[in-house]
């Protein structure tokens, strides 16, 4: 490859000429002559000399700086007959700047004001997801974990995509408690804040560093959201971001590398307490549920979770709803079991039918599953939406706001969507 000397005196591969911006028809039209072929009437001979000087404009002596710097005006066709010439000439012995030109000449065509530059709101979250769905792990992430990982990396998407003044603006948290739903304001970066403080009751059980240190008295959920908000010295801003997602890698990479038996690992939270496969569960339901709200706030488009994650969430709010059933009878908010007639008879259960992507149906057991001696009978049918269903058990919509089908016992169906509404918290 031969080699030429540039201006600036460094030694530059040569790089083939390229044409400069085309100019419009009329510029190579013939003026002498009229459309059917007959010569025009010409104008009056011009000074030779003249003529010879437009044809070919004075090519003024630049610097390898100067040259680069007009490549911008040179794409936009706003350089003179001169300074164009000369930097056209410059480009046939400098391969750094014939490229720098090609790339100028590309953005210039994105410029063309009838071309709409906005993208598909959608498409960030079309190539996530894609991206989650066929991206090999570098760690061989179990696949119980796998939603949490999923979630988490969702919502970061998300936080990364907004700007600071976003990261104050309000959202509104629902929950539903005591027969009604409960409403607290807090801030995008409040938000990100509880889900470090709730998730750290998980990085405690595995002996990692609690965002809430170490002596922790034994707290619920909200109780730990308020003491780590009361601890901080000015409202949380973006900067909670980096240590959510050091926390969350760490738990992900953590439990990746601890074996199978880690999986059974119990997660207290006060009140109740979970194996650890559905403690992350648990939390991965909760980032979307949160993600959601954060999305509303600020405007932004998000998807619920993939089927399989979606159908994992709803499974396990069935698993847990004859506990809550059970709890909600002993405070005197449901009504009573049946006694059975005869041991060996069959309890009742309720037919939950979960509609669209991840749905399928469960059989929710309103009598003590430990004296069932049989099937269970079906005396009610529920049939919900999928993704109206994790709203009811977010608390995000009241159980007489839930547009079921119903079918059956009234009272066996009234009490278990509010035990479905009464697993929210904040």
């Amino acid at each position: 490859m031969t080699r030429a000397n540039g201006d600036d005196g460094d030694d530059v591969a040569r790089a083939p000429w390229i044409p400069g911006p085309r100019r419009a028809a009329d510029d190579h039209a013939d003026l002498t002559a009229d459309p059917a072929g007959a010569p025009v009437e010409e104008e009056p001979a011009a000074d030779p000399e003249a003529e010879e000087s437009a044809a070919e404009p004075e090519v003024p002596v630049l610097t390898h700086g100067v040259l680069k710097s007009l490549l911008g005006a040179w794409a936009l066709s706003a350089c003179s007959p001169g300074e164009t010439q000369a930097v056209e000439d410059h480009l046939t012995v400098c391969a750094p700047c014939a490229d720098e030109a090609l790339r100028l000449r590309d953005a210039v065509a994105l410029l063309h004001e009838d071309r709409d530059l906005d993208l598909d709101p959608l498409l960030r979250s079309r190539v996530l997801e894609n991206c989650l769905g066929r991206r090999p792990a570098r760690i061989p992430v179990p696949d119980w974990v796998t939603p949490y990982d999923a979630e988490t990396a969702r919502l970061d998407a998300l936080l990364r995509d907004i700007g600071e003044s976003e990261w104050h603006a309000p959202v509104r948290l629902k929950w539903y408690e005591e027969g009604r739903i409960v409403r607290r304001k807090a801030t995008v970066a409040g938000v990100i804040s509880h889900l470090l403080a709730v998730d750290g009751l998980v990085s405690a059980a595995l002996g990692l560093d609690d965002p809430l240190g170490t002596g922790t008295p034994e707290l619920s959920p909200s109780e730990r959201t308020d003491a780590f908000w009361s601890g901080l010295d000015r409202p949380p801003n973006r900067s909670i971001r980096g240590p959510w997602r050091d926390q969350s890698h760490t738990l992900i990479r953590t439990v990746s590398f601890a074996g199978r038996g880690v999986a059974d690992l119990t997660v207290t939270y006060k009140d109740f307490a979970l194996p650890l496969r559905d403690s992350l569960l648990e939390r991965a339901f909760e980032c979307w549920v949160h993600a959601d709200d954060i999305a509303n706030a600020v405007a932004y488009p998000y998807a619920a979770p993939s089927g399989a994650h979606l159908h994992g969430m709803i499974d396990l709010a069935a698993r847990l709803l004859p506990g809550a059933l059970a709890n909600r009878r002993r405070a005197g908010l449901a009504a009573p079991a049946r006694r059975l007639v005869a041991a060996g008879a069959p309890g009742r259960s309720l037919h939950l039918e979960v509609e669209g992507v991840g749905g399928g149906h469960w059989y929710i057991a309103l009598d003590s599953p430990a004296a069932l001696g049989s099937p269970a009978q079906a005396v009610a049918q529920v049939a919900m939406d999928g993704v109206e269903f994790c709203q009811l058990v977010a608390g995000h919509i009241s159980p007489e706001e839930a547009a079921a089908g119903q079918d059956g016992d009234r009272e066996a169906i009234r009490d278990v969507l509010s035990a479905a509404a009464s697993l929210s918290r904040l």
